[in-house]
This record gives C-alpha cells, structure tokens and sequence, in this order.
C-alpha cells in the first residue's frame, strides 16, 4: 500500500471536479477545523492532542499522540505534523511523524500507510478519529502492508529486537526540532 503522503494542494482537475462542492470554500474549511479544534479540546482524551502552529494558518496543526498500554509504544511519545488541503474534509489530511518512528507502516521519513487517511477517507473523519486511529495503529500495525518491512517481519517474528530497534530510534519530543 502506498504512503497516503501528497502534497494536499496537488490534485488532479479530474479529483477537483469530483470532490462534492470543486473547491471547499476556505470560511468553511476554516470554521469546520475551529469546530474541530473546540472537540477535541472539550473532549479531553487522554494521550492525544493538536492544535494549529499558528492563529493565521489552521491548515498547518501539530500533534501529540502517546503509546497506548500494553505496546510497545507504552509511555513514549511522538509529534506529528498535519496539513489539512483547501478541500477539506473532502480529502484527508496528509499527516506525518515528525518524531523518528519505527512501526511497521510508517517509513523513515514519517510517512504513514493507514487507509483512512487514503483510500477510505471520508469526510465524517475529523481530528479526533484521525489522532485515535493513529494511536490505535501503535498497538495494532497492518504487517500486510508494511512501509517498513523490517519492522514488519520483526513485530511478528522478534518482539525483543523489535522493541530494541524501536527505542534506538526514539527521540523525546522535547528533542525533536520541527521540520
């Protein structure tokens, strides 16, 4: 499975005329993502959080998602970066780990193989259920369709080195310079 990585303002004319209004017009792409960010900062759940880099871009966010018990990703946590297209929510982000990742679908670069943020996006996915699904992923990579094959084979066959490999690339948050 390819990395859902684009750059979310390359799109095809053919996408464009496919996506239900063309174009998002930005007022609605900026109100859906303040609502967004209202939600999730009411939601209050426990090992994720986002927000936008600055008050005069929404489209850029940056995150936090911690490892869920009982993973190997217990305790450790990761920044990711979002950039949310002009179309919004109907195309999805392109959301990367900033932090150095080793897991089974994300490649070396950060680049994440989920299918919600590709093939089966949709636009009722909104922050939260992207940040979720990203953490839930920690704990239960798709080894049928790894980016990182090593770590695949390892997850399944070694969790010992698996985990080894894993803290080797492991960096604090409070250590990683933004992109």
């Amino acid at each position: 499975m390819d990395s859902q990585n684009t750059t979310p303002t390359t799109f095809s004319s053919h996408k464009m005329q496919d996506a239900p209004t063309a174009m998002a017009d930005s007022h609605s792409v900026t109100k859906r993502l303040q609502s967004e960010l209202m939600q999730l900062m009411m939601s209050n759940v426990p090992g994720i959080s986002a927000f936008p880099v600055s008050d005069s871009n929404l489209c850029q966010w940056t995150g936090t998602i911690s490892g869920p018990e009982g993973t190997f990703y217990e305790g450790l946590t990761y920044k990711i970066s979002m950039t949310f297209p002009p179309n919004y929510p109907y195309h999805a982000p392109v959301i990367r780990f900033v932090s150095p990742m080793w897991h089974p679908n994300v490649d070396m670069s950060g680049n994440i193989c989920l299918d919600i943020l590709k093939e089966k996006w949709s636009a009722i996915y909104n922050v939260q259920t992207i940040l979720l699904s990203l953490q839930s992923l920690l704990g239960e990579p798709n080894n049928a369709s790894p980016l990182n094959a090593q770590a695949a084979d390892l997850w399944d066959g070694n969790p010992a080195e698996y985990k080894r490999l894993m803290m080797t690339h492991y960096k604090d948050i409070g250590e990683i310079n933004d992109e």
